[in-house]
């Protein structure tokens, strides 16, 4: 067994690991802020791309980190330089793959896991249980509470990822799949399921929004969403009292709804 990782790869693994070790610094991203593009983020197909090529490498190896054992594709290891890092990592069976970028002062409490490609800004906070999906962007202090899946959107190459915007709160035992967009500052209540083609009823402004697999469902800035139901308009439905899940964007976020979701300093 080896520490940290494999201590040989295929050269075929070792040209490919380059885009990771790209991602890892952060020179290049899945996604990244574009004001020009649709939705104002940009999707780096040919990123993508070169992830999927490493995933094409399937070479496996076993390696250990501490008490744990491992069985891999020998290019997507763990990241072994987490040690003496910017961020806490705290110990308890997390996983950070490689090609994952850390920003400063990121917070990952036991046990979560994020995959490859996925950016975690500056002061974000990664709870308990949390899954961030290959290519995911997670903005700067974002805090995602304890359980929330983050899903992963590495095929087709051109699709969006799951991005949650700085300063974004998501609740506990939410997931935001298929390309969702939450916009900065935006609270997600916990318990909510957003895909990229849900429905979100926004009753302060009385319109319906909602996303297509082109365009995944946009979540606006300072929104505060909550789970809710509506009810299904059939007679089947109406006899038996079916209604379905659905997402309610309730307020904008205000000091009180900023208090309430605020981590405190002492956490970090």
């Amino acid at each position: 067994m080896r520490a940290a990782g494999p201590a040989t790869m295929p050269s075929a693994a070792v040209a490919n690991a380059t885009i990771l070790d790209d991602l890892e610094s952060g020179s290049v991203r899945a996604a990244s802020p574009d004001p020009a593009a649709p939705g104002g983020w940009r999707v780096h197909a040919d990123v993508k791309a070169a992830i999927l090529e490493v995933f094409g490498d399937r070479t496996t190896d076993d390696w250990s980190v501490g008490p744990l054992t491992f069985r891999d594709r020998v290019a997507l290891a763990p990241r072994g330089d987490l040690a003496g890092g910017p961020w806490r990592i705290v110990p308890g069976g997390t996983a950070v793959r490689r090609g994952v970028y850390l920003g400063e002062d990121v917070i990952v409490m036991p046990p979560s896991y994020l995959n490859v490609g996925s950016w975690v800004g500056p002061g974000a906070m990664v709870d308990s249980h949390v899954l961030v999906g290959s290519c995911a962007q997670i903005g700067a202090r974002v805090h995602l509470a304890a359980g929330v899946t983050i899903g992963g959107v590495l095929e087709p190459s051109g699709a969006r990822p799951v991005i949650v915007e700085d300063d974004a709160f998501v609740g506990a035992g939410s997931a935001l799949l298929e390309g969702v967009l939450v916009r900065h500052g935006a609270v997600i209540g916990a318990g909510v399921t957003l895909t990229g083609t849900s429905r979100l009823y926004d009753l302060v402004r009385g319109v319906v929004l909602h996303g297509t697999t082109e365009a995944p469902l946009i979540v606006p800035s300072n929104a505060v969403v909550v789970p809710g139901s509506r009810v299904v308009d059939d007679p089947f439905a109406r006899a038996h009292g079916l209604s379905l899940s659905t997402a309610l964007l309730v307020k904008d976020r205000d000091t009180g709804t900023s208090a309430r979701v605020t981590l405190e300093g002492a956490l970090r």
